[in-house]
């Protein structure tokens, strides 16, 4: 399993959300937080979303997840139990392209991001006025 760097991170959730115009918030594992009611500080607000929703307790709505297969055949996005916490998954990091698979890790990620909370990066997609 390859691990995917974070400038690639970067790069991948650019061009997935360009011209969305929506402020989004990327942390250490690949999770990205899209503010849909961002305000100010949206590094916090997207920290308080994901410890809400991140961390994965099984027999719950946070151990459900589904699988995206991205038409670019870049990967894949797996989402959870709160529609802006999104995580990529690049081809080369999963051995076996089964939406089983590519979930778990995805979920696992995000689990990882829901309990470390490390923001990487922050990109602020609104308009300027």
């Amino acid at each position: 399993m390859a691990v995917v760097d974070t400038e690639t991170l970067i790069d991948a959730w650019r061009r997935l959300l360009a011209g969305s115009g929506k402020p989004w918030v990327l942390f250490e594992h690949g999770t990205c937080v899209v503010l849909e009611e961002p305000g100010e500080g949206l590094a916090e607000r997207a920290t308080e979303i994901l410890r809400a929703y991140g961390p994965v307790s099984v027999g719950g709505p946070a151990g459900d997840f589904r699988v995206l297969e991205l038409k670019n055949g870049e990967g894949w996005l797996v989402t959870g139990h709160h529609p802006d916490v999104v995580t990529f998954v690049a081809l080369a990091e999963s051995e076996d392209p089964s939406h089983l698979a590519v979930g778990m890790l995805g979920r696992s990620r995000r689990d990882r991001d829901g309990r470390d909370l490390h923001v990487v990066h922050v990109e602020d997609g609104r308009p300027r006025t």
